[in-house]
């Protein structure tokens, strides 16, 4: 990667980040699916003014907005509402490194390493140890469900950028810009945001977080909408379309590093000794899974 795109990437898991403090308190002010649907109204409006529709396929487009849009953010944002630390959570989603190179394997017959395998094995032994810790009677108790939430949660954004890939192999970036797609593609996920809010949330819910409604609020969403969605994903498509998938997942490493670092600074989140050991095995996991080829080459050449 050039200097420049470096940069993009680096700007992007800043964003992203702070994002998960802001979506902590999104999430406090307002039932969760139902703050899905708002952020995805307003990366949807009046952006479709501006972009025009991208030439892909309708299904594909579907895809895209219900997998890393609707998929994603509906389990996050739930997940936290029950109580999943967000700092914690800026952790877990990470497992989107892995499930991507799963389903790029599968899907795109992309190669794995043994050295992918083994990071995989690791991070399955932190998220064990993790998930112990979780249920270890102590006030610093992660949800279990909130855990399960966060993980399909990284599962819906790797199926996102499997689709965002194969969008641009097949397309090019000539007939699909990312800021088109982002644009386009978050029509998709307003109606079953909202279908879910009031069948799982109830009417009251709604009326109750509608009622709330303020200048703060109203931050959050527009931090929510334009920069960690157009400008996070308009920047991190740009990069999955111009490089190989496993080229910009590393970058999601440092997405925790400012989710964990904000979480502590602006919501006094903190975690007992046993999270720390199934975090830093996770984080050792990913490293392993994303970088150990190039550690291994260097050692043997070195």
């Amino acid at each position: 990667m050039n200097f420049k795109d470096i940069l993009l990437a680096l700007c992007v898991v800043i964003i992203w980040g702070i994002n998960f403090v802001i979506i902590k308190l999104g999430v406090t002010a307002l039932p969760p699916l139902l703050l899905g649907a708002l952020r995805f109204v307003f990366v949807a409006f009046p952006a479709i003014f501006f972009f025009k529709r991208p030439k892909i396929p309708l299904k594909l487009l579907l895809l895209y907005g219900l997998t890393i849009s609707f998929g994603q953010f509906a389990f996050l944002f739930c997940a936290i509402r029950v109580g999943m630390p967000a700092g914690i959570a800026s952790v877990i989603l990470q497992s989107q490194a892995f499930f991507t190179l799963l389903l790029g394997a599968m899907i795109l017959k992309e190669s794995l390493q043994p050295t992918h395998f083994i990071g995989m094995f690791i991070a399955i032994a932190g998220l064990t140890i993790l998930a112990n810790g979780a249920t270890s009677g102590g006030l610093d108790d992660i949800p279990l469900l909130g855990l399960a939430f966060t993980l399909i949660a990284g599962l819906s954004w790797a199926c996102g950028n499997i689709t965002n890939r194969i969008i641009m192999q097949n397309q090019g970036a000539e007939k699909c810009s990312a800021l088109s797609l982002v644009s386009w593609s978050a029509l998709i996920p307003i109606i079953p945001f909202l279908i879910s809010s009031w069948f799982l949330e109830g009417e009251d819910a709604i009326v109750s977080g509608l009622a709330g409604f303020d200048w703060s609020v109203l931050g959050m969403i527009l931090y929510l909408a334009y920069l960690s969605t157009f400008v996070g994903y308009g920047l991190w498509g740009i990069l999955l379309g111009r490089y190989e998938a496993w080229r910009v997942a590393p970058f999601s490493l440092l997405v925790p590093v400012f989710g964990l670092s904000s979480s502590a600074l602006f919501l006094g989140e903190h975690i007992n000794g046993i999270q720390v050991a199934g975090l830093i095995l996770i984080m050792f996991g990913l490293i392993t899974t994303l970088f150990g080829k190039k550690i291994i080459q260097r050692l043997r050449y070195a």
